[in-house]
C-alpha cells in the first residue's frame, strides 16, 4: 500500500511539473507580414526593380541585334551550300561559314555573360534587402509585443489588426534609403 501510494505522490508531481513546463510558454502573439508587398512598395525596392527592368530590356535588345544578322548571314550560307547540290563547298564558303559560327559563339558567350550578370544583380538586390529585414522583423515584433512573425501567404486567414507589412516599410525604407544594383565582381580564384 505504502508502495502504491508513493508511486501516486511521483506521478502526481511529475504530471504538476510537466503542466507547469507547459504553463511557462507564454501566450503566442502573431503579427503577420506581406513579403510580397514589402518588395514591391519599399522605396529602394522600386527603385532596384526599375534598375534591373533597364538591363533586362538591353539583354534583350542586344539579344535582337546579335541574332538579326546571323539569321540572315545563316540564310546566304544556307542558299550557297543548297546552290552546290550536294558538292564540296569552296574555300570561300567554307571561310564563310567557319566566320559565321565564330560569331555565332561569341554572341552567344556574350548574351551569357550578360544573363549571368543579371542573374548576380538580382541574387545581389534580395541579399541586401535580406540583410537588413532579419533585424526589422525583431524590432517590429518588438514595437507591436508579436513573438511569432509570420508571411501572410502561410496563413489560412488573418485580420487586419495583426498586419504589420506597414510598419515593416517603413522601417525598411528608413534602414535601406537605396539599393545597389550592380553586384561586385566575383573574387577570381587564385594561383599557387
Amino acid at each position: 500500500m505504502k508502495t502504491l501510494l508513493i508511486s501516486a505522490a511521483v506521478a502526481a508531481s511529475v504530471v504538476a511539473s510537466t503542466a507547469a513546463s507547459a504553463q511557462a510558454l507564454p501566450a503566442a502573439v502573431v503579427a503577420v507580414v506581406d513579403l510580397d508587398r514589402v518588395t514591391q512598395q519599399c522605396n529602394a525596392c522600386k527603385t532596384a526593380q526599375a534598375a534591373l527592368h533597364t538591363q533586362i530590356t538591353t539583354y534583350q535588345t542586344r539579344e535582337k541585334s546579335l541574332a538579326a544578322p546571323l539569321e540572315t548571314e545563316q540564310k546566304s550560307i544556307q542558299a550557297a551550300i543548297d546552290a552546290l547540290k550536294g558538292k564540296d563547298p569552296d574555300a570561300a564558303l567554307q571561310a564563310r561559314v567557319k566566320s559565321f559560327q565564330t560569331r555565332q559563339q561569341q554572341g552567344a558567350q556574350d548574351l551569357a555573360t550578360q544573363q549571368q550578370q543579371i542573374q548576380r544583380n538580382q541574387q545581389y538586390i534580395q541579399k541586401q534587402i535580406q540583410d537588413k529585414l532579419g533585424p526589422i522583423y525583431t524590432q517590429v515584433m518588438q514595437r507591436r509585443g508579436a513573438n511569432l512573425l509570420v508571411e501572410t501567404g502561410a496563413t489560412l486567414a488573418t485580420t487586419q489588426n495583426v498586419d504589420v507589412t506597414n510598419d515593416v516599410i517603413a522601417a525598411l525604407n528608413a534602414a535601406l534609403p537605396t539599393v545597389a544594383t550592380i553586384a561586385p565582381a566575383a573574387a577570381q580564384p587564385q594561383g599557387r
